[in-house]
């Protein structure tokens, strides 16, 4: 079954792909939207943008679609940058950067990862929506290769002191956010054929 996801990132599709596999999903793949995918995000909550990609995909395409919006909530800005993770300043190292510069003030450096679900069934209809977390904190440097986005500096809670971009792929997908969301979405998936 091809579900279509709608991201232009290919980092969340071989993600999602991942932890499919490791799900023993092997029937579900999950495909980029065409050209022209280019949704206003301009929801208030992570749950608003997440329906507002997967009903443009599926008006793309006709097909069913899945979106997920997600992003890192910190404590001590109130939930910053949140909805706007993505958008909070121009590369992904200025992000970095401007989040590590605003917390400098504070010692409480509790964050979360969340991502919001939402697939769309062939006729546009609502099949399942849910949420995944990763708690966890922001570290003071960056470490790690792996990942993308705040990856490098998101301390995952329980885990010794890694950030997320030190874990490997399958560790990553056990415990992130989008693992976490799409593992419900896959159970629902079983239970609903």
């Amino acid at each position: 079954m091809k579900i279509v996801f709608a991201t232009s990132n290919p980092h969340k599709i071989k993600e999602l792909n991942g932890i499919v596999r490791d799900f023993g999903e092997s029937d579900i793949e999950f495909v980029l939207p065409p050209e022209g995918f280019d949704p206003v995000e301009n929801g208030k909550t992570f749950e608003e943008n997440s329906l507002i990609k997967a009903k443009e995909a599926n008006r793309l395409t006709g097909m069913i679609s899945l979106a997920d919006d997600s992003g890192l909530c910190v404590e001590a800005l109130n939930g910053e940058p949140g909805i706007y993770s993505a958008r909070y300043a121009e590369t992904p190292q200025a992000r970095i950067d401007k989040l590590l510069k605003n917390l400098e003030p504070f010692e409480n450096r509790r964050a979360k990862f969340v991502c919001a679900m939402t697939l769309i069934g062939e006729n546009g209809e609502i099949l399942f929506a849910d949420r995944g977390e990763c708690h966890g904190s922001i570290s003071f440097q960056q470490a790690g290769n792996g990942g993308f986005g705040y990856d490098p500096v998101f301390l995952v809670g329980g885990l010794g002191g890694k950030t997320m971009a030190e874990l490997t792929d399958n560790e990553k997908n056990a415990v992130s956010h989008r693992g976490n969301a799409l593992r419900k979405l896959l159970e629902f998936l079983k239970n609903n054929r």
